[in-house]
């Protein structure tokens, strides 16, 4: 039995030179919606004023930058600054010291939750004022309970400190074992040889994992472009320090790497009026840290069960 006769297909009355054009011109026309589409999701990147220059684009690891290499971006730093600020900074590359280990000690007896260090700390690290980011959270505890759930960190008493109640600040604890190393994927943040893990702005891509593993609430996540009034703005910088970060990147306490590495006390110590706060280098016997850790009641590092053996301890004088 013969095949049924089918009328031609429309195909069938085009030349063969005409199917590949036909084809060439769907394809044109998907390539051409592919590239709208592509067009319509970059544009937010477009509108963006904080894209990153060529030079910051192909910047080097920090840790395979040359002197040399290091140099043209502590200038390249210093230059976009007094472009945005109308102020020449003065940015620092400063490295770990030989023989430092750095620990805080916070006493809970004498600390009366008045959180001048939270300001302090905001000023000295060039912290946006609007949205205002804070590395340092203060609880407020009731007398008798360590459970960090029944704590406050939104208070606004005439005076402090309040009867009945204890101050605890928390900020990033510098652990030993840092978990939020460990989910990097680019290898952003780090620890270094003085205990201080550090964060590299330059490298982050925000994807917040880090946020997401620290237990301490201590890393804090630019959803908004960081304002910084110029009247405002320290001047005195460091590379892995208190620079000015930009929109989509992490940051977080790091012991203000700024002073501590140049032989100076955090500005969160400097200004407490209650003496609560305690710095320096536990690698000393004679530091009065390493005394501390000796002799006084150290009642606890934070969630210490969770074997992050952070570097900030809690001690009581009595």
């Amino acid at each position: 039995m013969s095949a049924p006769d089918f009328p031609p297909s429309p195909g069938d009355l085009i030349p063969a030179g005409d199917l590949s054009r036909r084809s060439f011109l769907r394809t044109s026309a998907v390539l051409t919606a592919g590239l709208a589409a592509l067009a319509s999701s970059l544009r937010p990147l477009l509108d963006m004023d904080d894209l990153p220059s060529a030079q910051r684009f192909m910047q080097k690891y920090y840790k395979e930058l040359t002197p040399d290499e290091m140099a043209r971006v502590l200038k390249r730093i210093e230059d976009e600054v007094a472009k945005e600020y109308g102020v020449r900074p003065h940015v620092r590359d400063l490295r770990p010291m030989d023989g430092v280990e750095f620990v805080y000690a916070l006493n809970l007896t004498r600390c009366i939750g008045c959180r001048k260090c939270v300001h302090a700390c905001v000023q000295e690290n060039n912290q946006s004022r609007n949205p205002e980011i804070q590395y340092i959270r203060v609880l407020r505890m009731p007398h008798g309970s360590l459970d960090i759930e029944k704590a406050q960190d939104h208070y606004d008493p005439a005076m402090v400190p309040e009867k009945g109640y204890f101050y605890m600040p928390v900020q990033c604890q510098q652990c030993r074992n840092p978990p939020c190393v460990k989910v990097c994927p680019v290898h952003a943040t780090w620890q270094e040889a003085d205990g201080i893990t550090v964060i590299d702005y330059d490298w982050c891509i925000g994807c917040r994992y880090c946020e997401a593993a620290c237990p301490y609430w201590a890393r804090r996540f630019n959803f908004a472009k960081p304002s910084i009034p110029r009247e405002r703005l320290n001047p005195d910088m460091a590379y892995l320090g208190n620079r000015p970060r930009r929109l989509g990147v992490m940051e977080k306490c790091h012991f203000c790497i700024q002073r501590t590495r140049a032989g100076r006390y955090p500005a969160c110590l400097e200004v407490c009026p209650a003496g609560a706060r305690k710095f320096g280098n536990v690698l000393d016997p004679n530091s009065e840290v390493a005394y501390i850790l000796r002799n006084k009641r150290v009642f606890i590092q934070l969630k210490e069960e969770l074997g992050t053996s952070p570097r900030f301890f809690y001690y009581f004088d009595v």
